[in-house]
């Protein structure tokens, strides 16, 4: 009898041009902002509050662009990482379209990039991910690229192929939601009164807070977005018995501790590029810096766009600590994310 369970893909099952439609849409609700907020000191105010929404010009609250981001994210695993060594990249992301509760979504991947590594044990996979909605309408997409054990090390290695990928989403190419204007913003209600214009390209933030990452915690993220790569829920998967802390778990914890010295990045537009530099695991305090990288200005009256560096590091790391002189990360940096956010100006 045939076996119906799921081993998930080895590097040797990717190919260059494969179209892989995940499985199982998810209809997101109330229910997972609440959760969100929950497990990350998230409080932008235009992902809190309906009406501060609706005077920037949008028809409520969305739901925060991670939220969107991890579901997406989520549903590739078992077909993109499920025998990942390490999530290793991301570049060209693009939020497209706001996310509301009640909207359905989906997943699609296209594989654009193979590579066997020196070891010959594993090999990096490039996917563009999709995510849709009901109407199939792309809300986001975004390359990622993973470092997958190979079923077989004595089978032979593909050709490598590897894309060609932007460093930056230029500005230009910036999705703004439709409506969207902060002509009336609230900087009360938004929690602080700096504009875009008070920001200066290669001025440096100290988020000054920190968050020490809980198991339990860490577990209910990847239960969330169904995330069921191995490194995170089998302690046996990992020679040194810890689970790998999921790196969306970071990156929504580093985003929500920013809201100190950020309050008025308001919407994450573009993702140009982010490293998961060490790994992570419960009991490790996370904390966050950024660095203004760029400014640029749109069309929508009154918005600004900023590009951003966003560092999370863990307990004993330097002041703003990022890589030391052999151009390597330092061992207390766990995540080096840069995006481009929309801010009042």
């Amino acid at each position: 009898m045939a076996a119906k369970t799921n081993p998930g893909r080895f590097f040797e099952d990717y190919k260059v041009g494969q179209v892989i439609e995940h499985a199982v849409p998810r209809t997101v609700a109330e229910g997972e902002r609440a959760l969100y907020h929950a497990l990350y000191p998230a409080r932008h105010a235009l992902y809190s509050s309906d009406v501060f929404a609706a005077h920037c010009g949008l028809d409520g609250s969305p739901l925060d662009d991670l939220v969107a981001f991890h579901v997406v994210f989520g549903k590739t695993v078992p077909d993109v990482s499920l025998n990942a060594v390490a999530n290793l990249g991301y570049a060209e992301g693009r939020w497209l379209l706001p996310v509301y509760p009640g909207d359905t979504l989906r997943s699609v991947s296209e594989v654009i990039g193979v590579k066997e590594n020196s070891n010959g044990k594993s090999g990096n996979v490039y996917v563009r991910t999709q995510g849709l909605n009901q109407n199939d309408e792309v809300v986001l997409e975004y390359v990622r690229w993973v470092m997958v054990r190979k079923r077989d090390a004595a089978s032979p290695a593909p050709e490598a192929v590897l894309p060609e990928l932007r460093k930056v989403v230029p500005p230009e190419d910036l999705v703004i939601p439709e409506g969207l204007t902060f002509e009336d913003y609230d900087f009360t209600l938004s929690g602080e009164p700096h504009r875009w214009g008070d920001y200066e390209i290669g001025e440096k933030i100290d988020h000054v807070d920190g968050v020490t990452i809980e198991e339990a915690e860490h577990m209910l993220a990847t239960r969330l977005w169904q995330n069921t790569a191995k490194v995170h829920f089998d302690a046996t998967f990992r020679e040194d018995g810890k689970r790998l802390i999921y790196g969306g778990h970071v990156i929504s914890m580093a985003r929500a501790l920013s809201f100190n010295g950020l309050a008025n990045a308001q919407m994450i537009v573009a993702l140009n590029g982010g490293a998961h530099a060490n790994p992570c695991f419960a009991g490790d305090t996370v904390k966050a810096w950024s660095e203004v990288l760029d400014k640029a200005e749109t069309e929508a009256p009154g918005v600004g766009a900023i590009r951003l560096r966003l560092v999370a590091v863990k307990q004993g790391a330097a002041p703003f600590a990022l890589k030391g002189e052999d151009g390597k990360y330092a061992p207390e940096v766990l995540l080096d994310l840069d995006y481009w956010a929309l801010m009042p100006m």
